[in-house]
């Protein structure tokens, strides 16, 4: 009986569990999902080396330009890079407007599990990963989730 129990508790758990990040942007901003709460939050896995993840980045910046101050914010986590600057360098030559974060192992574990690259979460407004996809996306695809037609990924 007792483990009957704690099996339906650790389920109600997963299911209404709230997942909460905190870390440091380049421009030593903390990014946080409780202070975007009431918006949905994408938090975008990448590097600069991946040719996916710069096929997606001007959706990206499209999505957060378009919604930032009302309904989405994008953040960028870089992975597998070698030097700091050349990360805060590549965002500013492709005119990232979203913030970035000098992604490591310990900040990706705060999210999930980042499989490949790119690796997109999707938080709801009530700070729940809703959906996530491993392979680019487009802005198209976002919009149409958060508008309720949920094309990405589960």
């Amino acid at each position: 009986m007792l483990k009957r129990v704690l099996v339906i508790l650790a389920l109600s758990l997963m299911t209404t569990s709230v997942w909460a990040f905190s870390f440091t942007d380049t421009k030593g901003h903390t990014q946080s999902l409780d202070a975007y709460k009431g918006k949905w939050v994408l938090v975008n896995f990448w590097a600069t080396w991946c040719p996916p993840c710069l096929e997606e980045i001007p959706d990206l910046i499209a999505l957060h330009e378009k919604y930032s101050k009302t309904k989405l914010v994008v953040i960028g986590i870089a992975m597998e890079y070698q030097d700091p600057k050349q990360v805060i360098d590549f965002a500013d030559s492709m005119f990232i407007s979203y913030p970035i974060v000098l992604g490591t192992p310990r900040i990706a574990s705060q999210i999930g599990q980042v499989e490949g690259l790119p690796t997109t979460y999707l938080f709801n407004p009530e700070g729940k990963i809703v959906a996530y996809q491993v392979g680019a996306l487009t802005k198209e695809a976002v919009e149409k989730y958060i508008n309720g037609k949920k094309p990405v990924k589960k």
